[in-house]
């Protein structure tokens, strides 16, 4: 047991009347009562206000453990976002990755696109002017053929006009020269020489018919 002597308790008495400072801990066990009432009332006074710190220590232990468990929960939630949120984040990498690529290749298929279509416009243009080119060589050919066929139909109704007037007119004046009777002759030349005109007209005016529609279709 531990004992103090008259200076020592007048210097714990001091510091707990002046200073409210008292002793503290399993060192109040192992104290003496002694016959000084009021140091033996000092002690009980040690004693309940180190009951009393005791109490509000183990209180503040309590809320600590409380609180550390809270923050253990807090932290494990907390990890368990975090893991969730990289899951996450490396899925959007992914997808972000997957648009990338798709972006790619849309922006690709758009260029050959654009590329096809210009090919498409030039062959295109192409195949029109070749086909004008050809309307235009048929059209030369055409008009080459008309103009062929209008000059022999010329030139052989030129020629049969020309040779039955050279013979009617031949055996009329063989008529008149044999002084044979040239009524009926003359009758018939006259009649033959309109004949011919009205056919030369008519072949006259089915050449103008055909430069006209001719010219007509050119313009169309």
């Amino acid at each position: 047991m531990i004992t103090f002597d008259k200076k020592i308790k007048s210097k714990l008495l001091e510091l707990y009347e002046t200073k409210n400072i008292t002793l503290e801990g399993n060192i109040l066990k192992i104290m003496e009562s002694s016959d000084d009432e009021e140091f033996n009332e000092y002690i009980k006074a040690c004693i309940v206000k180190d009951k009393d710190t005791r109490k509000k220590r183990l209180e503040v232990t309590k809320k600590v453990q409380v609180q550390n468990n809270e923050l253990i929960k807090l932290n494990q939630e907390n990890e368990r976002i975090l893991g969730a949120l990289q899951v996450s984040l490396k899925e959007y990498e992914i997808q972000n990755g997957e648009l990338s690529t798709w972006k790619q290749d849309n922006e690709r298929i758009s260029i050959e696109l654009k590329e096809a279509m210009a090919k498409s416009d030039i062959a295109r243009i192409e195949a029109e002017n070749a086909k004008e080119a050809a309307q235009n060589d048929l059209d030369i050919l055409q008009k080459k053929s008309q103009t062929e066929l209008i000059g022999k139909i010329v030139t052989v109704s030129l020629g049969v006009i020309i040779s039955v007037g050279i013979i009617t007119t031949f055996m009329y004046m063989l008529a008149i020269i044999a002084n044979k009777d040239t009524q009926i002759i003359g009758s018939t030349w006259a009649n033959m020489f309109g004949i011919l005109l009205t056919n030369a007209f008519s072949i006259i005016g089915t050449i103008m018919g055909v430069k006209y529609a001719s010219k007509e279709k050119e313009s169309k």
